[in-house]
């Protein structure tokens, strides 16, 4: 062990006659940890509030949707896609048809966003399947192939968000009028197309926006109810395996489809919501920051203090051959050393508290307004490690004046009454 290290802890540990060095010591790491906890927590709530939505959204909704400009139906996706091609990175592909709609039942009625999916190939793109609740996730792939019950064909099947189907007071085996406000063009003039559905089952994806206002059907039925072609689709979606790199995909999806081809990725469509997680983030790591800042003020006082009360000891090392390094190193790893403590003791508890209050779910949210039932709480390491590098850099630039102070201290002067 270093001498100057030596010397340092033991200025720390001993008893001293002027107590309020002490105590503004335990203030310090007292200061720096409280500073650090909240950093920690607050980070930990950013992160966690990005990383569920990000996952919520992309279980519900595809990586990279390839459509049309002009609005039209894509007329053979399978051949679109022969078009495109393998592109490196793009894992999956799959048609569907996603409009608005108002969808009725006997007790109210609400606008909804109908999407009409391929089931198996929606599997591959989305983890929408997953979220269904207590019943069969592949209901939608028995569309009605003939009559039903007194020659009647049987209805087409939905799923709906387990808020719409509190709006619209149903449940698995109701059924459900869904009318296209856009109406088709028949002989006797413009008619509102219209479709029975049985509610097959209730997904919840666990953001409110969708559970509220989505809808999932057959994209045969979607085909029958919006007049469009078979084998058509409005929307070509695709997974991919980095989801960061959405918009590179997203540009060589393009490229090779052609100029009537336009994209939208899951970043584009949320652009506004991740920005402000971001700045929201940065704004924590900046206010909160200050704390540390205040708690190592009261290093730089006790260190003052510290080199006032030791002039007699710097004076005798002095004598002794010690330079003004050496003395400088003694009050930095004094300052250091409360640091570390404080960052080491802040970074725990706010580990630990996060921890608690994300597996416990403590703090409630009101999900139509949140969108997500509780505040999620996700500590990342690097978050860690560039706070507890943030507190230790400040920490030690708060000795920086009270330790070169004492490496001037003039030996002769501080002995010559004692």
């Amino acid at each position: 062990m270093k001498f100057e290290l030596f010397i340092a802890l033991r200025y720390l540990r001993e008893k001293r006659k002027q107590t309020l060095i002490s105590v503004i010591s335990i203030l310090s790491v007292a200061g720096i940890a409280a500073g650090v906890m909240a950093l920690v927590i607050a980070l930990a709530l950013s992160t966690g509030f990005k990383e569920d939505i990000q996952d919520k959204i992309l279980g519900a909704t595809p990586a990279v949707n390839l459509f049309r400009i002009d609005g039209m139906p894509v007329a053979d996706p399978d051949a679109l896609l022969a078009r495109v091609g393998s592109i490196d990175g793009v894992t999956a592909s799959a048609p569907a048809i996603l409009k608005q709609v108002l969808v009725s039942s006997a007790y109210s009625n609400q606008g909804a966003a109908l999407k009409g999916v391929d089931p198996e190939r929606e599997a591959a793109v989305s983890e929408f399947f997953a979220r269904i609740l207590g019943n069969d996730p592949r209901a939608l792939d028995r569309p009605p192939a003939g009559p039903g019950d007194g020659g009647r064909t049987p209805p087409d099947r939905i799923f709906i968000g387990k808020e719409m189907a509190r709006t619209l007071q149903v449940g698995t085996g109701d059924t459900l009028r869904v009318f296209n406000p856009l109406g088709r063009l028949t002989p006797f003039g413009m008619t509102v197309s219209e479709k029975t559905l049985e509610v097959a089952g209730v997904f919840d994806s666990g953001l409110w926006d969708i559970d509220a206002n989505w809808a999932y059907i057959h994209i045969d039925a979607a085909r029958r109810l919006f007049a469009h072609s078979p084998g058509s689709a409005l929307l070509v979606q695709f997974g991919i395996e980095d989801l960061d790199s959405a918009q590179t995909m997203a540009d060589a999806i393009r490229r090779r489809a052609g100029d009537d081809y336009a994209t939208s990725t899951w970043i584009e469509l949320n652009r506004p919501l991740f920005s402000a997680l971001k700045l929201e983030k940065i704004a924590l790591f900046i206010t909160i920051g200050l704390i540390v800042f205040v708690a190592s003020l009261n290093i730089v006082t006790t260190l003052i203090m510290m080199v006032l009360e030791k002039q007699r000891d710097i004076a005798i090392l002095a004598a002794m051959g010690a330079t003004a390094d050496n003395i400088q190193r003694v009050f930095r790893f004094q300052g250091l050393i409360i640091g570390v403590t404080g960052t080491a003791l802040g970074s725990v508890l706010g580990v630990l508290a996060s921890w608690m209050l994300d597996h416990f779910r403590l703090i409630r949210l009101e999900a139509a307004i949140y969108s997500i039932p509780y505040v999620p709480f996700h500590v990342r390491a690097w978050d860690v490690a560039l706070i507890s590098a943030t507190a230790i850099a400040i920490s030690f630039l708060a000795t920086i004046y009270p330790a070169r102070s004492a490496s001037k201290l003039d030996p002769v002067e501080a002995l010559r009454y004692e």
